[in-house]
């Protein structure tokens, strides 16, 4: 007759199977590092890629009453502003000429006869001259004046030009200079714009916000489009909805600048523990770290760790700097954490991952065990009830 097996040997093979089946947890699947290892990777000394993690607690939260909020940030436009002229005659322009003389003239059939045939020699006569195209090496050329060189003047200084010119051949002669068209003196709208194309500029100075309204605004929203310019060889770029009116970044346009509106969409993405992998949109101006918790579902119930969400932050320019990338955690099981989720700013590429439970594995491996064994159960008990 065969013994049943000891106590003892019973105790050893339930823990040998222990083993086993945690050993089995460890090579399951898994969406990502827990929130342990995450910890323990900001401090290893040996990691290829050193990071910092920052506690969103009651600390951060008075810094964050400190700070500039998001959507203000000021000085990437500012940075190509230069003093510039917008009245200077350039290659291209077209100008209208009007010349004024007293007596007998060179731009009139003659004299003019005033009452009973009598001849009014101090009449002043006013001659315009058909519209007069600046050449392309920045000369136009006149009627008894001949060739003047204009590029780089003023309609003023033209004018003064042309009554030199004319002084001993003409009685007291007066010119009037107007620039009718000026391609020189004017900005070139491009990209998502409702209206693409040249802009002149006047002596009132048109700022790069006027520039923008005169062509009709960004067909997107403001916070979505990135405001590009172009200023002799160099460019500088930020958020349409970042430029105040008025600012530093609200710059005096100058002859030949380029305004690109570019439509690049704000957005975050979320790993981890949650219902859907996926990158979401902002929407909105602003949006803070609980919106952005919410738009995703939040954590998932049957996996997720609430003390371990974690938000990764690449910020080129600080990184450029010397300082480490950040990784901000927040612990949901706290109450205060909703507040400081509330008020802490989302950036565009940011990236949420909230961690996997540290029992996730377990209660996995465990599921996997009752789909294989729970139909050899199912047979078990259906054939006992049958004997």
């Amino acid at each position: 007759m065969i013994s049943s097996p000891s106590p003892r040997l019973r105790l050893t093979g339930a823990m040998a199977t222990l083993a086993i089946l945690l050993s089995g947890c460890a090579t399951l699947p898994s969406s990502g590092p827990t929130g342990r290892q995450v910890l323990n990777g900001a401090k290893d000394p040996d990691a290829g890629l050193a990071f910092q993690v920052v506690e969103l607690d009651g600390a951060a939260f008075q810094k964050l009453q400190q700070v500039q909020p998001a959507g203000r940030a000021t000085g990437q436009l500012a940075a190509l502003a230069r003093e510039g002229r917008v009245d200077r005659i350039a290659p291209g322009d077209v100008l209208q000429v009007s010349i004024y003389e007293v007596g007998m003239t060179l731009f009139s059939s003659g004299r003019t006869a005033g009452p009973a045939g009598s001849v009014e020699p101090d009449t002043a006569h006013a001659q315009a001259i058909n519209a007069v195209t600046v050449a392309s090496d920045g000369t136009i050329r006149l009627p008894y004046v001949g060739r003047l060189l204009v590029a780089g003047s003023s309609p003023y200084d033209v004018q003064r030009m042309i009554e030199q010119a004319l002084q001993g051949k003409s009685q007291s002669p007066q010119a009037m200079v107007t620039v009718v068209n000026s391609p020189g003196n004017s900005v070139y709208m491009l990209g998502d714009v409702v209206r693409t194309g040249r802009i002149p500029l006047t002596p009132a100075r048109e700022r790069l916000l006027d520039a923008i309204a005169t062509s009709g605004g960004s067909r997107v929203s403001g916070a979505d489009t990135v405001v590009r310019l172009t200023r002799g060889g160099e460019r500088a770029e930020m958020r349409l909805g970042d430029v105040r009116p008025g600012s530093s970044d609200d710059l005096t346009l100058l002859p030949g600048d380029r305004i690109e509106l570019i439509n690049e969409p704000r957005s975050y993405s979320a790993f981890g523990a949650t219902p859907k992998v996926s990158q979401v949109p902002f929407g909105e101006p602003n949006l803070s770290l609980a919106e952005a918790l919410a738009r995703i579902g939040g954590p998932n119930d049957a996996q997720a760790d609430p003390k371990a969400v974690f938000l990764f932050r690449y910020d080129a320019a600080a990184i450029a700097a010397g300082e480490r990338p950040v990784i901000y955690r927040l612990n949901l099981m706290k109450p205060e954490s909703y507040i400081i989720a509330q008020s802490f700013p989302m950036h565009d590429k940011d990236l949420i991952y909230i961690a996997n439970s540290a029992s996730n594995p377990v209660t996995k491996f465990v599921a996997i065990l009752n789909q294989l064994f729970a139909p050899l159960l199912t047979a078990k008990v259906l054939t006992d009830n049958n004997n």
